[in-house]
């Protein structure tokens, strides 16, 4: 007696079941990799991202141009501080040197994770690649037994065989040079 199959989750609409299901590992992975993040990678990241907000253009614009209209004299009853502009130019230097190295402490995480998604993308890419050409020679021996020669289509000759990575690798670094 067969045992009968479990139900199948409902997924959102224009979505299936698997694909909703591989959204919600995706979704759970990246809650994972931030918890396991450091405190400094935390920090970093909360910084670039305020740094990189519209209240941080607004307070910056709001600060600096209440600083340059005041030692310009454009505020009555305020005296100014900084004529030259020397502090204000010092304090937007040492500013942007930390911004800039928050932003590549972000971008060098960011690219750890784009270069450990591509490598799995390679891996998926070469399993799918193996599995389709077993697949197209099973085919050609169903075609056989069939009295159906594939042979004749060269490009079924060309799906049934298997192809080597590291040689798609050598022959794009030969285009390039």
């Amino acid at each position: 007696m067969k045992k009968p199959l479990a139900p199948r989750p409902k997924a959102a609409p224009g979505l299936t079941p698997a694909l909703e299901r591989n959204i919600q590992a995706l979704v759970e992975r990246r809650k994972r990799e931030q918890a396991k993040a450091s405190i400094q990678q935390k920090v970093a990241d909360a910084i670039t991202s305020f740094t990189g907000s519209m209240l941080f253009a607004y307070l910056h614009l709001f600060a600096f141009g209440f600083w340059i209209a005041a030692n310009i004299r454009w505020l009555p009853g305020i005296s100014p501080w900084d004529e030259s502009f020397v502090v204000l130019a010092m304090i937007a230097s040492v500013e942007a040197i930390f911004l800039s190295t928050f932003v590549l402490i972000s971008q060098n995480r960011m690219a750890a994770e784009a270069d450990r998604r591509a490598e799995l993308d390679l891996q998926i890419s070469l399993l799918t690649e193996h599995e389709i050409t077993k697949m197209v020679a099973l085919l050609n021996e169903i075609a056989n037994k069939n009295g159906i020669d594939p042979r004749q289509d060269e490009e079924l000759q060309e799906a049934a065989s298997d192809i080597a990575p590291e040689r798609v690798l050598d022959k794009i670094e030969e285009t390039r040079a």
